[in-house]
Formats: C-alpha cells, structure tokens, sequence
C-alpha cells in the first residue's frame, strides 16, 4: 500500500471505528435508567427525563420548581451574570457534568417483560443434593446444614408459585446460632458458591439508628442490589445474610441511649417480614448525591447468624431452675460439661440475652451449630475440598516440592487448636506459625524434593523430615 492510499484510507477506518464506539457505549447507558441531576431519582420513579447538555438529565418536577423559582423571585438573573461580586460565584449549568458511576445506575426494566423467577422450579436442586455439596467443603454440622438446605429450597418453591393460586406461603427466615468458628460465615459462604442466585453477606455491626453515625438499616438491602448488578427484580428474589447479629441485643445497665442495639431490632423488623422500602444505590447511608430506588422485601430470604456469647450460661440457669432436694432432682452442675448445652436454646433464653420478642418472631426457624472437638478438627484440615493442607500443598507443589503431613502431625495441630479455644479459625495461625520457616528456606534449596511434616516438630522437640531429589534419602534436621 502506497503512503497515498494509506493517507485515503485512514480517516474512514477512524470514523468506523468511532462511530462503531459510540453505538456500543449507546447500547450500555441504555441498559441503565436515568437518574434526575437534582433529586436523584430513577427515570421508573420520577417519569421521564428532560436531556439537557453535559448529560445532564432532570426531571419534570425539578425543572418546573427551578421555573417557578426563578419567576417568583424579584432579581435580575440577567445583571447578575455581568457583575463581578468578590466571593460570589455564579452558577453555570456547562461547568456541570453529571458523572454517576455504574455501580450507582439501576438497571432499565424491559417493556413488555413478564416478572420470571430467578431459579425454575423444575430444575430447582433438592434439599438433599445442596447438602451434598455442602457436604464437599464443610465438616460435621449435619443438622445446620439440613436446616439451610430445606430453608433455600422452600424459599425459592415459594417464589416460583408466588401467584399460582390463593394460598400464600410464609417467609421462612433463620437463626444460626454457634460458638467462634464452629462455621456459620463458612456455611453461607459456600452457599453463595453453589447458588447461582444473588447472595449479600454484611453484619450487624456497623447498623445504628437512622440520624447516627454508622450504616443505615437500608444498606442491608443495598449490598444485596449491587450483588444483583443493580437489576431491583433480581435482588427481589435473593438471600441476605446477616452476620454478628447478636451485637445488636437490648444493652443491659447502660444510661446512654442505645443508638446500636434494641433501636436498630425495631427498625430491622419492616425489613424482615416484607415491606417496599427506599434503597440508597451503592451507598451504605441516604444523601443527595446517591440516587435512591424501592425494593420489596417480601420475597428476600434473611438469615441471621451470631456466636450469643454467655448463652450457654443463661440456658443452663434455666434447665437449674427446677433443682430441689431429693432423689429424683438435677444436680446444679449437671450441665456444667454438656458441649451440646446449645441445642437447648428457648426463645425465653434469647429474650433473656437482649432480643426483643419481635424480633425472634420474625425469625421462625432457629438452629444451631455444635463446637468442634479433636476429631472434626482434623478433619477439617485434610478433608474439604479446600482444606488447609491442601492449600499449602499446592503453594508448595509451585516449587516442585511436595508436602506431607504424618497422623500425629495432624492431631498435635487439633489439640493445640482446642487448647485456643476459637474453632476452626486456630487451625490456620498454628500452621502459619510452624510453616514460616519452611516456605522461607525451601526456594534457597532446589535440591529439597519433599518435607514431611512430624508430631515432633509441632512439639518442638524435633524437625521436618527432609528428602533430597539427587540423593533419594531422608535427614532428619532441627529445622527447615
């Protein structure tokens, strides 16, 4: 090709190209509804919008008020432009450019489109095969994880036949209560794997009273619409976990006012059982400059999740309060060692800890999670499909050297883990304290083909077991 022809040939290939660009950015703004400049709120809410240059987009409603304002009022906006008053600056509408990220555009309802459940009941997984998978990555816990697997398959059955007939289905809302690390998270966690279905997790921490510093009761329901790309009808269908959730029981003994505990229950409660509310889009609080939209809560599965420290204690307080003397009586210590004194919970003891009656009304299906002794320890370490082991197997197999653990290596990790008293959580900082010097020696050597782990190492009254690639031998040395 000529420099000519190359010349010639050129701009039309640009204009192409630009003009190819500009159609399909046009495609993706439509996907998305106008927000009006002034209100913020969404083209669905306010009607159509008025286009004005910049991208500026207001709605009719503003741009009338602007009007009135300005033929009401008694100055001359024309002088006012061709003076020059020291501190004043002039309001110009070209400086203005509306830049509202995606993240904060609610996605355009199609025309036409019927309302279509997320998950076809026809295909929906029975309880038995979501416990299957749960069962691939998560120890122990069968009760907790039959609860959640009926909960899930019964929460979308109910939203398949919404409006099939005359008879109405309750919301099946949950409480899993659970020490430290026992896994609730875990479980949700993994859930939102393997539900192709939109899945916020949040916790109840940072939640105050509407008008006080911290996340308003709505940015709950907010996380769940960014977790549905903004679509208002998915995040209608989805799951919302609320973790910590005994961080906001009724404080005892206090004289300030409790802007984080009984307040937020209350205002929690229209959330829970099903109401619209306004939704602040990709924003934790309300404020002009986020656009706001409507959500129905009604069809929105809630499951709440807390480790209720001292629980145990008020329980068995209660199981005692029948102890007399006599043959046929409980001895007061008889629950003094029961590990299962969880499973025992009444909503009286959850009154008792600080929850507000309502509240646990709301939330009609509550189950809980068992602590784990030495050998669910151990199994978590080399069972799940992720496990603890395998991952450092993996980082270490990067390096061409394989890892292996010895039995006794295993149950000397479960009891230091136990001795900790977190759960699952203690596994990982024992492993990371006695692999530091491991993963820090072995890129030196390329000749270490395989380190197995001992019982003695993690009793520090001995090392790895190190085998070289050329020799083929094992040496048994006080370190990595």
């Amino acid at each position: 090709m000529s420099e000519q022809d190359y010349r010639e040939e050129t701009p039309e290939v640009d204009k192409k190209k630009a003009v190819t660009g500009e159609v399909e950015d046009t495609k993706k703004e439509d996907e998305y509804e106008k927000v009006c400049f002034v209100c913020r709120r969404p083209e669905s809410t306010a009607g159509k919008m008025i286009d004005l240059p910049n991208n500026i987009c207001v709605c009719k409603d503003c741009m009338q008020k602007s009007f009135d304002a300005m033929s009401s009022g008694q100055i001359d906006y024309s002088q006012l432009m061709n003076m020059n008053i020291p501190g004043v600056q002039i309001f110009n509408m070209a400086d203005m450019e509306q830049q509202i990220p995606k993240r904060q555009k609610i996605k355009k309802k199609k025309e036409g489109e019927e309302r279509k459940p997320l998950v076809d009941i026809k295909n929906l997984p029975a309880p038995h095969k979501i416990k299957a998978s749960l069962d691939e990555y998560v120890v122990g816990q069968e009760h907790a994880k039959k609860a959640i697997s009926v909960a899930v398959y019964n929460h979308y059955k109910r939203v398949a036949t919404d409006t099939m007939d005359d008879i109405e289905i309750e919301k099946s809302n949950m409480l899993m209560i659970g020490p430290t690390g026992s896994g609730k998270t875990y479980l949700v966690k993994t859930l939102a794997r393997l539900l192709d279905v939109p899945l916020a997790i949040t916790d109840a921490t940072s939640l105050t009273e509407a008008g006080y510093i911290g996340d308003d009761i709505e940015s709950v329901v907010s996380k769940l619409l960014a977790a549905a790309d903004n679509d208002v009808e998915k995040a209608e269908q989805g799951i919302i976990f609320i973790d910590e959730i005994d961080k906001i029981a009724k404080k005892k003994n206090t004289n300030q006012r409790d802007v984080s505990g009984e307040s937020v229950q209350q205002g929690m409660l229209k959330l829970l059982e099903g109401s619209d509310i306004e939704v602040p889009v990709g924003a934790n609080s309300k404020n002009a400059m986020v656009p706001l939209t409507t959500i129905n809560t009604r069809n929105i599965l809630f499951i709440c999740g807390g480790a209720f420290p001292d629980l145990d204690g008020i329980i068995k307080e209660r199981l005692t309060k029948q102890s007399s003397i006599g043959f046929g009586a409980d001895l007061k210590d008889k629950y003094d060692k029961d590990k299962t004194i969880l499973s025992k919970v009444a909503t009286e003891d959850l009154r008792n800890f600080g929850m507000i009656p309502e509240f646990l009304g709301r939330l009609p299906i509550v189950f809980t999670l068992e602590g784990l002794n030495e050998e669910m320890l151990v199994q978590i370490l080399k069972e799940p499909k992720n496990a603890i082991l395998k991952q450092y197997q993996k980082l270490l197999a990067l390096d061409e050297v394989k890892l292996d653990f010895t039995d006794g290596a295993l149950s000397a990790i479960a009891k230091k883990a136990m001795e900790k008293d977190t759960g699952a959580r203690a596994l990982r900082a024992i492993i990371e304290e006695f692999m530091l010097d491991i993963m820090y020696e072995i890129p030196k050597d390329d000749s270490i083909g395989q380190v197995t782990i001992t019982e003695e190492y993690i009793g520090n009254t001995g090392g790895p077991i190190i085998t070289l690639r050329s020799q083929g031998v094992n040496r048994i040395g006080n370190g990595a």
